[in-house]
């Protein structure tokens, strides 16, 4: 936690640390808050160590840019610059209401998805032909949201009826028709640069004047998965090589069954991930870290 003179921590999230001004009292009353990108590193819902070097501002840089290819779409960033300390790895927004929900969207059969359709060839209850392989392109992106658990809580997958029970019917199908133009938009300028937008997560809010609102972070790859389009195209043991957290959750599926603790992330593993989390950052803005 970075002590800072004119703000003051509201929360601790997995990989974030909210704060808001010295003269507020609680993140209801304040009218703006300072989210900070930690280097810290959560996967199956639990926080690892050590950090990744670096994470914290790769992971702002990505989402910034990603805000700024969808100026139509109202985002929770202010103008202001955040304090020194962080000026990095921060960004000053406004303050929502946030909806309760991880607004995610999958364009390709993998992970959770996967194992769900091999065992009763749906996703999320969404029933998809017969015959596809892990990884496979779907018929049309799923909108599937889940809830936000707290930290060290596991987030539950729910239907859209649920989405319409927690937000109401209209808020509920705008999000998820927004949230499947984003992933669709973004997928398209992705594989421009050489890159495949498996699946991605979103968060959203309702501004002052109950416009819906961007929050959080915007298609990074503690969010997303990236795969390097021609390396999928011609298939083979690295199909699905990753530019993401994915990196991390095969290491531990390989070394942790989910009980206890989880074990230290090696240097090896740390390394690849910073270097993975930078070659994407280059490849989609052409920014050099």
């Amino acid at each position: 936690m970075t002590q800072l003179a004119e703000w003051h921590l509201a929360y601790q999230g997995k990989v974030r640390d909210v704060y808001i001004p010295h003269q507020a009292f609680s993140l209801q009353d304040a009218d703006k808050l300072l989210i900070v990108a930690t280097d810290r590193v959560s996967a199956f819902d639990v926080v690892l160590t050590p950090d990744i070097p670096g994470k914290g501002s790769c992971l702002t840089r990505i989402s910034n840019w990603w805000m700024g290819q969808f100026p139509s779409v109202a985002n929770h960033l202010l103008s202001e610059t955040p304090p020194e300390e962080v000026a990095d790895r921060a960004v000053v927004t406004a303050s929502l209401s946030m909806l309760p929900v991880e607004c995610v969207v999958r364009g390709y059969l993998v992970g959770s998805g996967w194992k769900e359709y091999q065992a009763c060839g749906a996703v999320c209850g969404i029933p998809l032909p017969g015959g596809l392989q892990e990884g496979d392109a779907l018929p049309e992106p799923l909108f599937t949201p889940a809830t936000k658990a707290a930290v060290g809580d596991h987030d539950e997958n729910i239907s859209l009826d649920d989405v319409e029970q927690l937000i109401g019917t209209g808020l509920a199908h705008s999000v998820r028709d927004l949230s499947v133009r984003i992933y669709q938009e973004a997928h398209d300028i992705a594989q421009t640069r050489g890159l495949l937008l498996a699946d991605t997560k979103m968060e959203f809010g309702l501004d002052t004047e109950g416009t819906l609102t961007l929050g959080d972070e915007l298609l990074t790859p503690d969010s997303s998965r990236y795969w390097d389009d021609a390396g999928y195209t011609a298939g083979g043991p690295d199909r699905l090589a990753s530019f993401d957290k994915q990196i991390i959750r095969n290491w531990l599926k390989q070394t942790w069954d989910q009980e206890g603790s989880p074990p230290t992330l090696p240097d090896d593993i740390v390394q690849l991930t910073q270097d993975k989390y930078s070659e994407l950052e280059t490849r989609l803005t052409g920014s050099v870290s």
